[in-house]
């Protein structure tokens, strides 16, 4: 008989994050719980948009669009209805209360901030790095003083859109999954796909769309193998809020979606086509940084 000491799972602070969906674990309270908070939710835009639309219609279309700094703040900090939505599905289907999502909240901030700052490092060398993008198709500049001064609401508004959607995909969906199947795969594909699709857009091209849903679900799984690994939301908290500021607050399309609080604006008719490349390169982005996130974490 060995006398090895056998290697304890690389998940196993997951068990203790799952414990709180354990009074509620089968599949059909997660299923209502999440067809509520989605038909609610998708209720509550629509309301968002209709009252907008009354008051102010010019203000309606830059939120909807995020064209503008306003919009887009206003666009962002709306996902806060997403968080009341889903901590009054917790209290009616579950019993339980947002915390519950977190994990221990002492050790979501600890592990929140070891990630944060290598991350953003990563991100920063990744994109001082060559291949540089052409000066050519820059058409506008956001000016610098401006930015500066709109960049802390715009980090605080991004930690409310990227903190409301952890919550529901990494926090609801993962734990109350994970309480029905303990399988691996099973919670970490089945949120995921529901992560993916949610950034589906009925109004983009196919390819467009297959690559925006190959790359979400991808960085789903990153986001849901840290949770597991550490038991909390605080590491895939600051891996999707690297990301999305990122995304938003550096590079956008001039007069584009989700445009407002971006630095370097570019002409749309520079944007490339689908390129098979480009899936690759976004996805080894996210590998980085999912990579990075362990180093940090130690795990």
């Amino acid at each position: 008989m060995s006398g090895r000491t056998p290697r304890p799972s690389a998940y196993a602070a997951h068990r203790g994050f799952i414990a709180p969906a354990l009074g509620t674990p089968g599949l059909r309270p997660v299923i209502l719980g999440f067809i509520i908070v989605e038909s609610l939710y998708e209720m509550a835009q629509r309301a968002l948009g209709f009252a907008l639309s009354w008051v102010a219609p010019g203000f309606a279309q830059t939120v909807f669009d995020g064209t503008t700094p306003a919009g887009m703040l206003t666009s962002l900090a709306s996902f806060l209805i997403l968080v009341l939505i889903l901590h009054m599905v917790l209290r009616a289907v579950h019993g339980r209360t947002l915390i519950s999502l977190i994990g221990p909240p002492a050790g979501a901030i600890a592990q929140f901030r070891a990630v944060l700052l290598p991350l953003a490092l990563l991100v920063l060398v990744v994109e001082i790095a060559p291949p540089w993008w052409s000066a050519e198709a820059l058409a506008q500049i956001h000016p610098p003083l401006t930015w500066l001064l709109l960049l802390a609401p715009a980090l605080a508004a991004l930690l409310i859109q990227t903190g409301a959607e952890e919550l529901f995909y990494r926090g609801y969906l993962q734990q109350q999954i994970a309480a029905w199947d303990a399988r691996p795969w099973v919670w970490l594909t089945l949120p995921n796909l529901a992560f993916a699709f949610a950034h589906w857009n009925a109004h983009a091209p196919l390819e467009i769309n297959a690559q925006y849903v190959v790359w979400a679900f991808a960085f789903g799984l990153a986001a849901s193998d840290l949770t597991a690994r550490t038991g909390s939301l605080g590491p895939a908290l600051a891996l999707h809020l690297v990301n999305n500021a990122y995304a938003f607050l550096l590079y956008g399309e001039l007069h584009g979606p989700e445009s407002g609080l971006a630095l370097f604006l570019f002409d749309p008719d520079s944007a490339l086509p689908f390129q098979p490349a480009s899936l690759v390169a976004e996805l080894g982005l996210v590998g980085l940084m999912w990579l990075a996130a362990r180093v940090a974490l130690r795990r």
